[in-house]
This record gives structure tokens, C-alpha cells and sequence, in this order.
């Protein structure tokens, strides 16, 4: 899924976690971990390419594959913070360290779901690594037909969000029942 999407996900799952448990779910924090999965792979090798296009190390911004500077550790992150098995050793260390379930990092454990659904080929998701290397041969998100569906239950979401928004404000504040 791409990048977008996550973060909207993220948020409109944050927005209902919100009604339904009555907890304070930080939506910008829950977007961030929707996204964190692709930044901590991608963003990493970004600015380490551009620091060595800065000092001189590259000639390019763009990788090169024959070149000797090989981004093989890339994988490495992806396959990391695309993994359920992290995910949830690092949720529960959270969890012990600050005494609760961090329910906004649900949402990197959401991507890692989405992903499974959305990814093949060599960007099918090692959702146990590094115990498994196995990835589920999904739909590719870039399909025309699945951005187009993908973006439209998005919309019917949201939509679905602002008039149950409306429809608790004009209850008032103290009948707000799920």
C-alpha cells in the first residue's frame, strides 16, 4: 500500500479505536506508526545516499547497482519493520517499559497486515521474519483496480466519519454513546 493510504488507514482505525474504547488514541502518533514501517526502510538509505552524493562518495543521487555502494541493508530494514514478530516484541517492550498498551502503535502492526494483502514478488512482506522468510504472493497496491477501490472505501470511511462526527456533536457531550 502506499505511503498515503497507510496514514489515512491508520487514522480512520485510530478515529474508530477512539469511539469504541473511549481511550485518548493520539491520530497523529497512530499515523506515524501506520507510515513508520516504510520510512525506517526507505528513508534511511535515502539520506544515507544523499549524504555520500553531498561528500563526494556518489556521482548520483540514483543507485547503481554495479557500483560499490550496495544497498543490500535495505532488505534488511524492510523485512525488520515489516515483520509482525518485531512488531510485537517491540510492543511489548513499550507496553512493560511504560506501563499500558501504546494503542497507536497498532497502526504498524496494521500496515504489516495491509502489506501482507498488497505486496508480491520481491516486496512480498517476511511478516515472520527472521524466523521465516516466507511472503504471501498478494495484489499489487500500484493495480489500477485496487487504488481505485482501495481510494474509494477510503472516501466511503471518512465519509462515514464526519457525519458519525456531526451526528455526536449534535447529541451533545454527554450522549455520546458508541
Amino acid at each position: 500500500m502506499d505511503f498515503i493510504a497507510h496514514a489515512l488507514w491508520t487514522t480512520a482505525a485510530g478515529t474508530t479505536a477512539r469511539w469504541r474504547t473511549g481511550r485518548q488514541i493520539h491520530l497523529g502518533w497512530a499515523a506515524f506508526w501506520g507510515v513508520c514501517p516504510d520510512l525506517f526502510s526507505f528513508a534511511i538509505p535515502a539520506v544515507v545516499r544523499i549524504w555520500w552524493y553531498v561528500t563526494g562518495t556518489t556521482q548520483s543521487l540514483m543507485p547503481d547497482a554495479h557500483g560499490p555502494q550496495h544497498f543490500q541493508f535495505v532488505w534488511q530494514l524492510y523485512h525488520c519493520s515489516h515483520s509482525l514478530l518485531v512488531f510485537a516484541v517491540v510492543f511489548a517492550l513499550v507496553w512493560a517499559i511504560v506501563g499500558r498498551p501504546v494503542l497507536e502503535m497498532l497502526g504498524w502492526a496494521l500496515h504489516i497486515l495491509i502489506d501482507i494483502l498488497t505486496h508480491q514478488g520481491m516486496f512480498a512482506i517476511h511478516f515472520l521474519w527472521p524466523l521465516s522468510s516466507y511472503g504471501f504472493d498478494g495484489v499489487r497496491w500500484e493495480t489500477r483496480w485496487l487504488l481505485v477501490a482501495n481510494y474509494s472505501v477510503l472516501a466511503v470511511v471518512f465519509g462515514w466519519i464526519c457525519v458519525r462526527r456531526r451526528s455526536r456533536r449534535a447529541r451533545g457531550p454527554l450522549q455520546h454513546n458508541n
